[in-house]
């Protein structure tokens, strides 16, 4: 017998009128969208550019307490992490005021070889040692590091967890597309741009995902043809004339008319502007304008061993910059750049898979450090790259965010790695971010981390046994952000939306018990979260 209890009919309820408010997104005709939109995602700003958004999914759930590492809690110590613990250096006192510390290694000296926290400047907190190349970016104020971040209720399931980051609704699985998704199709201009919404990966993720606009996914894009048609000028014409031929064919006349319409006009336009773009490894010539950690003009995108840091002037390993597993990430990052750099795509997309670190997750090097060298070494390399390769895309145009479904535990396991927990660690990058800020004596005039600075904090970190680090459930680290808040401050005032477009692509905007605005108690859970971070 099933019992429906008044909780669970009013849960369910709720949640089905959420499925209903987001439905109204597509209730509009595709001819008269753009026209009726509000807002300026997409739209040709005053200075004749485009606001855009790169977004990295960590997938497995990173370890945020040795992401960004919490030195000022004296509970980030042994026992508490016995193996993976990240050393503080004694020469480099982490509670000195100014920029991040960023250890230059030269040509002589391994890229990794210091292998201490690097200190961030805000007398409380420090980087991994994997993530140096995050201090360049960090020290021009074009990061922020914003700690404890998760969402009320959090599930430990990867799979949920993943699906509630992507559909902008946690504990609702009767969502299926996602905020990125309905940012487009806000946008209005899904149905005249060949491209707004692109991932390099295997399948389009949930958060481009939906029924009525038609987004694009390139698994492989050296090889997006049609039915494996080569991308020559006979080879063109017989893909357009079938996919001419195909879009004669008679559908029935109803809602999805519209959308198939669309897919086939998409896939023909994306044919023509994928094969005048060079996705090849010929085509990898971008490198650093200077001589990189002392060393020499590093290949952004290093996709061989020839590519990949100083390798190739010695043969030396230590010279790489990233693991030479990451080849295949490094050539969907260059595949999403380009995209973004050269089309008319509002947002690209890829993924880091591998985080679920439940053994051998290593301190200063092992598994998860690899993984770090992925992500410093991707934003370093698009800061530059949209700096000196810049086109329909310039680094002030741009936003970076990271993204990943949960936290680990506080305090190690027994197999020398942690376990699915609460909050972590989100990256935020991009000429327009609030980063660190200098004070004229090369102090500290602004940081650029956020919610990891003791005292300075809005929500302060509490330190101890008792503290911030176990609050959560007793075990885990408390958050004092959700995830909606940062990505919705992005949505909003980097890519265009106005407040009321917010409120239907993110829904909990419009309802104030969820505070992601403004301070105030999840009521959910009662955690008090300090609304959106003033990040642009």
């Amino acid at each position: 017998m099933n019992v429906i209890t008044r909780r669970s009919f009013l849960s369910q309820t709720a949640r089905l009128g959420l499925s209903t408010a987001l439905a109204t997104l597509t209730d509009i005709p595709f001819v008269l969208q753009r026209a009726l939109a509000e807002g300026s995602i997409g739209l040709t700003g005053p200075d004749g550019r485009v606001k855009k958004l790169l977004f990295i999914f960590l997938r497995g759930a990173n370890d945020g307490l040795n992401t960004v590492v919490p030195f000022g809690d004296d509970a980030y110590a042994a026992p508490n992490r016995q193996t993976i613990l990240i050393g503080k250096d004694p020469a480099q006192p982490f509670d000195t005021k100014g920029p991040a510390l960023f250890p230059v290694s030269g040509q002589t000296t391994g890229t990794f070889d210091y292998a201490n926290g690097l200190p961030l400047g805000n007398g409380f907190a420090a980087l991994h040692p994997a993530l140096k190349f995050l201090a360049p970016v960090y020290n021009a104020g074009n990061l922020a590091l914003v700690h404890r971040v998760g969402y009320p209720k959090q599930s430990r399931s990867h799979f949920d967890s993943q699906n509630y980051w992507e559909t902008g609704a946690p504990n609702n699985n009767l969502v299926s597309d996602g905020i990125l998704y309905r940012a487009m199709v806000e946008s209005g201009l899904a149905n005249s741009l060949p491209l707004t919404g692109v991932s390099i990966a295997s399948s389009l993720p949930l958060i481009l995902r939906g029924s009525n606009a038609a987004m694009t996914n390139l698994s492989d894009p050296t090889r997006y043809n049609l039915l494996a048609v080569p991308n020559t000028p006979p080879g063109n014409l017989k893909a357009d004339a079938a996919l001419a031929a195909a879009n004669r064919a008679r559908f029935a006349d109803k809602r999805d008319r519209e959308l198939l319409t669309l897919q086939y006009q998409n896939l023909a336009s994306t044919l023509d502007i994928f094969a005048q773009m060079d996705f090849s490894e010929t085509g990898n010539t971008f490198v650093d304008d200077e001589n990189t950690d002392g060393d020499q003009p590093y290949y952004l995108f290093p996709t061989t061993n020839a590519k990949n840091g100083g390798y190739a002037r010695n043969s030396d390993t230590g010279k790489y910059v990233v693991p030479p597993a990451a080849y295949g990430h490094f050539q969907n990052l260059k595949a999403a750049s380009l995209v973004l750099n050269k089309t008319s795509a509002i947002v690209a997309g890829v993924s880091i898979d591998g985080w679920d670190t439940h053994g051998n997750q290593g301190g200063a090097n092992g598994a998860q450090a690899g993984l770090l060298r992925r992500v410093a070494w991707s934003i370093y390399a698009a800061r530059k790259y949209f700096t000196k390769y810049a086109d329909k895309c310039k680094w002030d145009d741009l936003v970076i965010v990271t993204l990943s479904e949960f936290g680990r535990t506080t305090v190690e396991n027994s197999n020398g790695g942690t376990d699915h927990a609460e909050a972590s660690v989100m990256f935020v990058a991009g000429g327009g971010v609030k980063g660190f800020q200098a004070d004229p004596l090369g102090g500290m005039k602004r940081s650029g981390v956020f919610n990891c600075g003791g005292d300075s904090d809005p929500i302060p970190w509490q330190t101890g046994a008792n503290g911030t680090m176990f609050q959560a459930t007793g075990r885990y680290l408390k958050r004092n952000t959700d995830y909606r808040s940062v990505l919705g401050k992005l949505i909003r005032d980097h890519l265009g939306a106005t407040q009321p477009q917010l409120n239907r692509i993110i829904p909990g905007y419009a309802d104030p018990t969820e505070s992601l605005l403004t301070r105030g108690p999840q009521t959910r859970d009662q955690t008090v979260v300090i609304g959106e971070p003033d990040l642009v």
